[in-house]
Formats: C-alpha cells, sequence, structure tokens
C-alpha cells in the first residue's frame, strides 16, 4: 500500500478506498467464492460510519451543553456544562478527520443539538431560549478548532439572538 498510515490518519477514506477496492475483487469470478465479500465489505465500510457518527455524537453534546448555557445561565449546572463543553469538544477535534467535513450533515446536527437541549432543560423547569436560527450559526472549522473557547461561543450565540429579534 503506498499510503501505509492511512488507516491511522483517516480511517473513514481508508475504509472507503478499501470498500471500493474488495468491490473489484468481489466481482472478479476467478477469485475464490469462500470470502463473504459482501458482509466483509459492509463491516469496514460500518467502521468509518461508526468513526463519523462518534465525531457527530461529541459535537452534538457541544452543542446542546453550548444551548443549555445560553438558555439558562443562572443554573447550578452551568461549571459542569462548562466542563463537558471543553471534554466534549477537545474529544471530537481529536477524533475528527477531514474526510468527514462533507459527510456529517451540519444542519441536522444542528437541529438535534437544539431539540435535545430543550428537553433537558425541561426536565429542570428551564427552557430553551427563543429566536435561535434555523441553520447552524457557527462554522464546522469554529466548532473543531483547538482554541475552541466557550465564551466566544456563548458571545457568539448572543450575538446572533440578537441580530435575529432586531429584525423581527
Amino acid at each position: 500500500m503506498d499510503r501505509p498510515s492511512l488507516y491511522d490518519d483517516d480511517i473513514v477514506t481508508w475504509a472507503e478506498e478499501q470498500a471500493a477496492a474488495l468491490r473489484v475483487l468481489a466481482a472478479r469470478s476467478d477469485l475464490s467464492n469462500t470470502v463473504d465479500w459482501e458482509n466483509v465489505i459492509e463491516e469496514i465500510e460500518t467502521l468509518g460510519r461508526s468513526e463519523i457518527h462518534g465525531v457527530e455524537s461529541l459535537l452534538l453534546q457541544t452543542l446542546v451543553h453550548v444551548l443549555k448555557y445560553v438558555s439558562a445561565p443562572t443554573a447550578q449546572s452551568t461549571r459542569s456544562w462548562r466542563a463537558e463543553v471543553v471534554a466534549f469538544q477537545s474529544a471530537a477535534r481529536r477524533n475528527y478527520k477531514r474526510a468527514m467535513r462533507q459527510r456529517i450533515d451540519w444542519q441536522a446536527l444542528w437541529r438535534d443539538a437544539r431539540a435535545n437541549a430543550d428537553v433537558q432543560l425541561r426536565v429542570h423547569g428551564d427552557k430553551l431560549v427563543g429566536g435561535l436560527p434555523e441553520t447552524l450559526p457557527f462554522e464546522p472549522d469554529e466548532l473543531l478548532a483547538p482554541d475552541f473557547d466557550m465564551d466566544a461561543a456563548l458571545e457568539r450565540l448572543a450575538a446572533v439572538l440578537k441580530s435575529m429579534a432586531d429584525h423581527h
């Protein structure tokens, strides 16, 4: 293999390339049919998808905690939310690969984050702040930046909320 480190550097791309190579092999009639090509290919593709889902889950939790904080800044849990944002964001950043950017549905992630934050806040008698944008107010690079700053994220969200309120 000309890029032996691809597995370590970008398992998503590695899995896609391996699945494509296996499909070519599976189509050859001169090879043994003892290999369960279809399921082997599916397992390799699943490996790549699970890496993406792991990063999506961490980003979702990052956004949920930012939303809870901006919605209930006086809640008793704000310190733990802040700590969890740092943990979730740094884990997402460590596991993120460039090939994931176009495979993540960023708008669905934002919709899910709003819904999850709302449900979690309501359990404690709070509610999601009104006027949130329908589209993700952060660029993916901002969410995954090594210098991600929760205060900057909260300020950005507050500015977006103010801007949306001014336009209504």
